[in-house]
Order: structure tokens, then sequence, then C-alpha cells
């Protein structure tokens, strides 16, 4: 195994970790959902980011986090996809939710929401305004961004423990 292939499964078993300290209800459906997106968006980066609330794995065609198009955002009750430039984009469903100014989401319940007509038509659109489009062809790579040290549980509170 050569040193990029043994560097990327480090990286991968790295975000298996994180995604691991979440309930199984919510690591399976965050695992099915990043598959899916890897699928739809191979050219893309993975930026992985183990934040104090969540776990966002966002989807670029760079490096940088200015360039995220949309992000996974992992959390003890619920998967989110959410568009950093949501508010901008059409959503006749009425999909999006979120009161801030720039973004939105739509929860995923499995990859399955990801086929959703409005789902798609919201990824299609926020694909098509990137800024940096993701290249048409190629293979993205997984970049473990920042971890930080304080972070909330990543399982809900039980309720004896609540």
């Amino acid at each position: 195994m050569d040193q990029a292939a043994a560097e990327d499964e480090a990286v991968q078993r790295q975000v298996e970790e994180f995604v691991a300290r979440f309930t199984p209800e919510i690591a399976d459906r965050a695992r099915v959902c990043r598959a899916a997106l890897r699928q739809r968006l191979p050219a893309a980066n993975e930026l992985v980011y183990d934040n104090y609330n969540a776990l966002a794995i966002g989807y670029a065609a760079t490096e940088r986090a200015s360039d995220v198009i949309i992000s996974l955002a992992i959390y003890p009750r619920n998967v989110l996809l959410y568009f950093l430039h949501g508010k901008a984009l059409p959503d006749p469903a009425g999909l999006l939710k979120g009161e801030g100014k720039r973004g939105g989401y739509v929860c995923l319940f499995g990859a399955d929401t990801l086929d959703d007509p409005g789902v798609s038509a919201l990824l299609a659109n926020a694909l098509a305004a990137a800024a940096r489009p993701l290249p048409e062809s190629g293979s993205g790579r997984t970049i473990v961004k920042s971890i930080s040290v304080k972070q909330r549980p990543r399982r809900p509170a039980t309720q004896e423990s609540a």
C-alpha cells in the first residue's frame, strides 16, 4: 500500500470513529447519507469538522471551508443536509428549514430523502450556483480540518440522567 492510500485509510478510520460516537440509529443514518453523497459527488472534497455542537462534513471543490456548498450536520438526534446559501435557492416545495439569514437545512431520515424531487432540485441548484463548481471528474479527498477539544455529548441524555 502506498503512502497516500495508507493516509486515506487512516483518515477514513478517524471519521468512522467520529461517527461511531453517536447512537447506532444516528450513526447508521449518517453513514448511509454520507455514502449516498459520496456517490453523487465523487469529485468533491469532504471537509470534516468534529465541532463542539455537531460533526459536520462539508462538500467542496477545494480544501477551503469558504468553498463548501453543502454539508452533512450530524447531531445527537438528527442528521441534516445543510445548504450554506440555501436562502438564495429556489425552494418551491418549502423544504428548507432554519432561521439563519443565508443557510437552510433539510432533515435526512435516510439516503432516500436525497431522492425526494424537492431535495434533488435544491441540491442541483446549490451545485449550479456554487462560486467554485465541483470538478466534473476525478476523486475528491476526505480531509479532517478540525477537532474541537471540548464537545457536547454525541448521544442524547437518557431519562434517568436527564
